[in-house]
């Protein structure tokens, strides 16, 4: 097993890792829209959710995967109104890859957070 962490400060103080990679899965764990370089979020939905995206590619991409091989996504979100303003990004990134998903509508750790994402994904495998 294989531990990634991106730098995010709330791994540190909370004692998680961004992503795992076990055999040849990726359990990448809930993202936000946080910077991680700069630990600053935007206001809206949409571009928390492109940098929660940016976030997850990187963590794939160390552990040998790609956005285009997730297999399932879960999106959280505290006000289940900014889930269609996300719809475009999302079919964007997923609409060929087309995972298993869900959409959850809860509490998140920081009032400014408006949405945060999940992944699984396989390693990607030579061609």
């Amino acid at each position: 097993m294989r531990r990634i962490v991106s730098g995010s400060s709330f791994e540190e103080q909370i004692g998680y890792a961004r992503a795992v990679v076990d055999g040849d899965r990726v359990h990448v764990s809930g993202t936000t829209g946080f910077d991680y370089a700069t630990m600053t979020i935007a206001d809206g939905v949409v571009e928390q959710a492109r940098q929660a995206l940016r976030n997850i590619e990187a963590a794939l991409t160390e552990a040998g995967s790609s956005l285009a091989d997730v297999v399932r996504v879960r999106y959280l979100l505290p006000d289940r109104a900014d889930f269609e303003p996300c719809w475009p990004l999302l079919r964007e990134t997923f609409g060929a890859v087309r995972p298993a998903a869900t959409m959850l509508v809860c509490g998140l750790a920081d009032p400014r957070m408006r949405i945060e994402i999940e992944v699984d994904a396989r390693v990607s495998l030579p061609s």
